[in-house]
């Protein structure tokens, strides 16, 4: 490979890693406190709420549609495999720290939790990241800046395709990382009216989300994950973890 091949590959994934760093800050902090205030557009309160449904709305159809099958195909016809992680996370964390910047606040709390119970929401937002981290832990296959691709190929190396090990918080939920991100939403301890259509939309969004992507992951890991479907809930907790860890893979 080129010397200059090389240096925009790595200036894209170094793009990534910002990219995909700096919108998980501001999304983390969104979370926490609320809305930045960044860029004020004096909105009516009905307008400003439509506005931040249009926001969301962008958001949902590029950070879906861009990991879907149907889109992957159409882009490998332009870009090379190894690209199209990088091209994802960019994206992904441009148009999130977009939404961020410019989402619009609307009024006073609707509820405001103060003294132990607002110490408590603050307890569970901990829980939820320490959780959050715990998932991404367990999961080590996991690539969140879509860069092992692109690293492999800069070192000379073929991609292995890793198998899915089910263990940790993936014994009790087959989605523990959106199961901790609703954590994140909804324990915020005063929610402004934006915030409340913010928690609703993204609640459902999330939700809807796992049935397109268990689709993918059944067409990709075949009846080992249906079996897993069977043992497991999809976000919510509500049974005893599976006892033992197994691993899926590819039987495609």
């Amino acid at each position: 490979m080129k010397h200059l091949q090389q240096t925009a590959m790595y200036f894209w994934i170094c793009l990534a890693y910002v990219s995909g760093t700096v919108s998980l800050v501001f999304f983390v902090v969104f979370l926490s406190v609320g809305s930045f205030h960044l860029i004020q557009l004096d909105l009516s309160f009905s307008v400003a709420l439509a506005w931040n449904t249009l926001l969301s709305a962008v958001f949902f159809i590029q950070h879906s549609g861009m990991v879907r099958r149907f889109f992957r195909q159409r882009l490998a016809q332009l870009v090379a495999d190894s690209f199209h992680g990088l091209i994802y996370t960019i994206a992904s964390g441009f148009i999130l720290t977009l939404c961020m910047m410019l989402w619009q606040r609307t009024g006073e709390p609707i509820i405001l939790f103060e003294g132990i119970p607002a110490w408590f929401c603050r307890g569970l937002f901990s829980l939820a990241l320490l959780g959050f981290a715990w998932g991404a832990y367990a999961l080590k296959t996991l690539d969140t800046f879509g860069v092992k691709p692109a690293l492999s190929v800069l070192r000379g190396r073929s991609p292995v395709p890793s198998p899915f090990v089910v263990k940790g918080p993936y014994r009790w939920v087959r989605h523990p990382l959106y199961f901790f991100t609703l954590v994140l939403f909804w324990s915020y301890p005063a929610p402004t009216p934006d915030r409340l259509l913010f928690n609703v939309l993204w609640s459902v969004w999330i939700f809807a989300a796992t049935f397109a992507e268990e689709r993918d992951l059944v067409s990709h890991f075949g009846d080992s994950y249906v079996q897993y479907q069977r043992a497991v809930p999809r976000i919510f907790p509500w049974r005893p973890p599976i006892s033992v860890s197994f691993s899926l893979s590819n039987n495609s």
